[in-house]
């Protein structure tokens, strides 16, 4: 006998899981969101982090507008102003706020264990082994499959070598030698969290210079606002573009797009980070990590820009160097899933809708970037994915196999129910 059916399974309850299920939900779609709400926010994002987008550009989205990050702040007498970053607590908590009154029900907090096509249909299997049946998926992975190490430090254990995103209580390293890789602001801020721990921490980047966000500004001028103006991604047109207009960068040549993604806010740090990380943290810049070693400890070896080389002791090494989105990292699908998905690059080519080239498999945040630009890399797109996702699953599930609650053919436009 065949599992009950479902509309739409959403495989990740972070900001664009639970977005798309807030807005598939409120269209009428029989769906199930699937992970812990939060869950990699709250469990690999260190303690004590601040969010670097503002609070105008932490919102979670639901098609009435009613559960963005104010409400959940003002009611308890929370900050939410311009200027002032989020504690990744305070983030997490309306994260899982946000998912009980825009998702509900439709939450299920089983992980997957992986995914196969099913005929026309989909199987998703939970890690408890029960089947599920659906009719559409959406790829809600987040950043962790995708976490990026230099090559060089590859062969070190794990007990002296991790990425940032496997940490959340640094405490641990108090009194150690830590060398962070990276200049952007998850190197940054680790380190300084990691000093105000107790540890002994260095930043090693490849970079001449760090650079630093400078401080905003919520008084400017008419003529300031019309050349510059202010959008989820900062401020200049360029950015509005990016970030208020992700459908217009999917019609961009790929090699274009991806030079967008990759140069548009580059690694910096922000400003509310410069005066507990400048002076305090010692720097190696211009240094690559040639290669490593492992005596007990880690001896790195660092070459700079002339190709001279010195060298490195250190108890533990956390690369702080991002995320690279693969197909092949996305665990929870099969193998002929895998294989079917057209790319460009290593990440998948979607369609307006979000779709990959897998009828009715959808794909939202990060491992969308390379398609809708940079920001999918940020919680300010979930807005526009999960208005457009919805409307392509209505869209969908139209021509796939209907099962009890199902859209008919007669259903209202889509756009009445996406939001955007």
């Amino acid at each position: 006998m065949r599992a009950p059916m479902i509309d739409v399974a959403v495989i990740g309850a972070g900001p664009y899981g639970l977005s798309v299920a807030a807005h598939a939900t409120a269209a009428g779609l029989d769906t199930r969101v699937y992970g812990r709400p939060m869950e990699a926010w709250a469990r690999h994002m260190p303690r004590g982090m601040l969010l670097k987008s503002e609070p105008s550009a932490s919102n979670l989205s639901d098609p009435a507008g009613a559960y963005g990050l104010r409400a959940y702040c003002r009611p308890r007498e929370l900050s939410c102003s311009y200027g002032e970053p989020i504690p990744v607590e305070t983030f997490v908590d309306y994260g899982r706020w946000f998912g009980s009154h825009a998702v509900g029900d439709a939450l299920d907090a089983s992980p997957v264990a992986a995914i196969r096509t099913d005929g026309e249909l989909f199987t998703v299997e939970l890690a408890t082994g029960q089947p599920v049946l659906t009719r559409t998926v959406v790829l809600a992975l987040g950043f962790l499959p995708f976490a990026h190490r230099p090559a060089a430090l590859c062969g070190l254990p794990a007990e002296l070598a991790t990425h940032s995103s496997e940490h959340h209580d640094l405490s641990g390293f108090a009194g150690r030698d830590v060398t962070v890789v990276g200049a952007g602001q998850s190197a940054l801020e680790t380190a300084a969290l990691l000093l105000e721990a107790g540890a002994r921490p260095r930043v090693v980047a490849r970079t001449g210079e760090l650079a630093w966000n400078t401080v905003p500004s919520a008084r400017r001028s008419p003529i300031e606002r019309i050349l510059m103006p202010q959008s989820g991604l900062g401020t200049g047109w360029r950015s509005w573009v990016w970030s208020e207009l992700p459908g217009t960068v999917r019609h961009l040549p790929a090699a274009t797009r991806r030079h967008i993604v990759r140069t548009t806010l580059g690694p910096a740090g922000s400003w509310w980070l410069r005066d507990r990380f400048d002076g305090r943290v010692p720097v190696f810049l211009g240094r690559t990590v040639a290669g490593a070693a492992h005596r007990g400890e880690v001896i790195l070896t660092l070459r700079d820009a002339q190709g001279g080389l010195d060298t490195i002791h250190t108890d533990h090494v956390i690369a702080a160097t991002g995320y690279l989105v693969d197909v092949e990292r996305m665990g929870v699908l099969d193998q002929g899933l895998t294989r079917a998905i057209r790319r460009t690059g290593t990440a998948p080519a979607l369609s307006k809708h979000f779709e990959t080239s897998v009828s009715g498999l959808f794909v939202v945040g990060l491992a969308a970037a390379a398609t809708f630009g940079p920001v999918m890399r940020f919680v300010h797109g979930a807005r526009f994915a999960a208005g457009r996702v919805t409307d392509g699953l209505l869209s969908s599930l139209r021509s796939r196999p209907s099962c009890a609650g199902a859209l008919a053919p007669e259903t209202d436009s889509p756009r009445q129910y996406a939001g955007g």
